[in-house]
């Protein structure tokens, strides 16, 4: 079990309105689900403690591309949509934001109970992760939400976020069971935020000796600060900057889009309503499905999907989000019955666009992506939190 990486966000308040949040349930869970059927269930742990492709998912999702709601909502919208087929999926969420974190002990029991797990690990492992991020680690962030995600397998990955008032800022925190040798010893795979300078950290190796002073003496503290393995930071600011992605990936997925006939592509790119823009937004979908680790360096640019609720880049095109979660909810419903040609297709797309990147190295002109994609809004049903 390891701590997989940290992440800094601006903190910002708010809910997010019931067309887009209903809209990220049904685009998450189909993205989780076509992961389980294509790598397994431990591969969706993997991807969910890797705090790069966590926010990557969030930006594809259509939420805000930097904010620490994209850690709420992401959540909150997987919670939502894989409960109805945890069992058949193999794939149980726990926790949540305030309230509902205190209710993850219970809810393990139950899934415990139902699963043949020891629930009183699971329990333990919470407790130890949400202890060991809140007190054992004094960054100046406290918890205020609490994510346990488990298999029925036993392997877990913890997703949590803190938050520090004075700065305006969260972090959260990435667990992977299958990382973690000790709880109390340089657990995480993963923090996303920003390095504030000294901090109290009783889980660094070097803090072993302190460790057993404090059990003699509850006096010591340790002397160095951790060493982050992933490490995040989102910059304050609301708009996305062309520093902010990696502009050749992007040309490779516009030129994918629009500078290909759709029936190079695969039959189910046929669909009638499916053209360039909403290949665009799935050439996105599909890298974030199979994607390398090395794609997710820049995960802004997957806002280029479905925008954000908060016109960063451009607001969210509802009906070019609604043809990709129809063309992915087909995918799935055949993938269930045996039939995986659609998923495959998906596959092909994204192998399309690795090719165009890797031959031609198209650069996307930001500001005329940007235009284009406010010009046409009204189009495909743009619509923001302003609205």
């Amino acid at each position: 079990m390891k701590r997989t990486g940290y992440a800094d966000l601006p903190l910002h308040y708010g809910n997010v309105p019931r067309w887009l949040s209903e809209r990220m349930t049904k685009l998450g869970s189909l993205i989780i689900e076509s992961l389980v059927h294509i790598y397994g269930k431990k591969e969706v742990l993997r991807r969910l403690s890797d705090p790069l492709w966590f926010q990557s998912l969030g930006c594809v999702m259509g939420m805000d591309w930097h904010s620490s709601g994209i850690t709420t909502s992401v959540m909150g919208a997987l919670k939502k949509g894989l409960a109805p087929m945890s069992k058949e999926l193999g794939i149980y969420i726990c926790g949540g934001k305030g309230k509902y974190s205190r209710q993850t002990p219970q809810e393990l029991i139950a899934i415990a109970e139902k699963t043949g797990l020891n629930g009183d690990q699971l329990v333990r492992a919470s407790r130890l992760s949400a202890k060991i991020d809140n007190t054992a680690i004094q960054d100046g962030f406290q918890l205020y939400l609490h994510n346990f995600v488990l298999t029925d397998e036993g392997d877990w990955t913890v997703i949590q976020q803190g938050m520090n008032p004075l700065t305006k800022t969260a972090r959260r925190y990435h667990w992977l069971s299958s990382e973690v040798n000790a709880f109390d010893e340089e657990p995480h795979s993963g923090v996303v935020g920003e390095n504030l300078g000294l901090i109290l950290n009783l889980t660094h190796r070097d803090a072993r000796k302190t460790k057993d002073s404090i059990l003699k003496l509850s006096q010591e503290k340790p002397d160095k600060t951790i060493l982050e393995i992933t490490h995040l930071v989102m910059p304050e600011r609301h708009n996305v900057k062309p520093v902010d992605i990696d502009l050749k990936r992007l040309g490779a997925v516009l030129a994918t889009a629009y500078e290909k006939p759709i029936s190079d592509f695969c039959s189910f790119l046929l669909i009638p309503g499916v053209g360039p823009r909403t290949l665009q937004s799935l050439v996105l979908v599909s890298e974030v499905i199979f994607g390398t680790p090395s794609r997710f360096s820049d995960p802004a640019r997957y806002s280029f999907a479905h925008g954000g609720k908060d016109r960063h880049p451009f607001p969210v095109p509802l009906k070019t989000y609604d043809d990709a979660i129809s063309v992915m909810k087909e995918a799935i419903q055949k993938a269930r019955l045996g039939n995986f040609d659609k998923i495959d297709c998906l596959k092909r797309l994204y192998g399309i666009s690795q090719r165009i990147e890797k031959q031609l190295q198209p650069e996307a002109h930001f500001e005329k992506v940007i235009e284009k994609e406010m010009k046409e809004s009204k189009i495909y049903g743009g619509k923001s939190v302003f609205d």
